[in-house]
């Protein structure tokens, strides 16, 4: 271990439930219909894993905190749980918040299970306490970069705003595409959409990436380069995946469909993701989205370290590697990947999607990898 176990407060004699943290955003400036799907997969499961039994005759409790996207939020939530008792921390959507949840469970000895935050640096040094579910952004940038050149997008433009994950992801794309004959041309997002309509038309872009916030200033971008003719013919693309919830959909109409991004679903699922994604639907009363399958694998990946491995802090983090979990979206298991500082499933299915503009309630799988 990178740094010593601090008091479990998780071995109980008397029957009492076990605890689970959960980091979710679930108020603005977070994602918030990213943090409903992840609470809805979280919910599901606990009760799931209540229903047969709990662990070794014990229920788990789900202790959540609302993060905010906020990483000083985060970090202080992880001290909170970890003095409550938790066995470990799951959960967090954004990854710059997930990397300061990380730190902070790294230097107090707590399990943290990332669900869906995809940073390649998690934390600065690996580390024994921290795993991951969701593929690395170096992994899932390139296959969505290989989809571009694939489509002949080669003068690549990207909206972006302050933020090492959007600073990571810029790095990538021209990192990959660079040798290929790709070009990446940086744009602030904070220039008016008009203006940004004019840089993209001068440098002739045949693609644009939003690297930036939704709905501000995502929406009013997309609007404005739908409404030019001049970019009739640009790709408009998101590989943060902003396009996969609804409330893109609502904001944008069919302005919003046909904008390629990212998600971690397989082509077809199996009978387990079937039914965790119908039992998902009639939580959400919407289709869900990959955020929720991810929840509920989480969850069940900890359950099983659990059951095989005890509820002491210390033994969950040691059961990373030896972790095997049938879940939703395939079979899990936990490995060290070169550059990568934490236990990371390698890896999630991961494709390239967009709303089909003839239907744009209806996904379209344009690449996978």
């Amino acid at each position: 271990m990178n740094s010593p176990p601090s008091p479990s407060g998780a071995e109980h004699t008397d029957g009492s439930s076990i605890r689970l943290g959960a980091l979710v955003p679930l108020t603005r400036p977070g994602w918030v219909e990213a943090g409903r799907h992840l609470l809805a997969g979280l919910d599901l499961a606990v009760r799931e894993v209540n229903d047969a039994g709990g662990i070794d005759g014990r229920p788990l409790e789900l202790v959540v905190r609302d993060t905010a996207a906020d990483p000083e939020r985060a970090a202080a939530a992880v001290d909170e749980l970890a003095h409550l008792g938790v066995a470990a921390v799951v959960g967090e959507y954004h990854s710059v918040v997930a990397r300061a949840a990380a730190a902070r469970a790294d230097a107090l000895g707590v399990p943290f299970l990332c669900s869906s935050a995809v940073l390649d640096a998690l934390t600065e040094e690996p580390t024994e306490w921290v795993a991951r579910l969701a593929p690395a952004q170096s992994h899932g940038w390139r296959i969505y970069a290989d989809f571009l050149l694939r489509a002949g997008r080669r003068r690549i433009a990207v909206a972006t705003q302050p933020s090492v994950y959007w600073a990571s992801g810029t790095r990538i794309l021209r990192d990959h595409l660079a040798p290929r004959g790709g070009t990446v041309l940086e744009l602030d997002a904070t220039l008016t959409p008009e203006a940004l309509c004019d840089a993209l038309v001068d440098h002739g872009a045949t693609a644009l990436l939003l690297l930036v916030g939704h709905p501000e200033p995502a929406v009013p971008i997309v609007r404005a380069v739908r409404g030019d003719r001049r970019l009739a013919e640009i790709l408009v693309g998101a590989p943060a995946g902003q396009p996969e919830f609804a409330e893109w959909a609502a904001a944008l109409g069919e302005d919003g469909a046909g904008i390629p991004f990212l998600r971690y679903l397989p082509e077809r699922l199996g009978p387990l993701g079937e039914r965790v994604g119908k039992e998902l639907r009639e939580r959400l009363g919407e289709a869900p989205s990959f955020v929720a399958f991810e929840g509920w694998d989480a969850v069940n990946v900890l359950a099983a370290a659990l059951r095989s491995h005890g509820t002491d802090r210390a033994a969950v983090a040691e059961s990373w590697p030896r972790v095997a979990v049938e879940g939703t979206r395939g079979p899990i298991r936990f490995s060290r990947t070169p550059d990568i500082s934490v236990w990371q499933w390698t890896w999630t299915p991961v494709q390239v999607v967009d709303r089909d503009p003839a239907e744009p309630d209806r996904f379209r799988i344009l690449h996978a990898g």
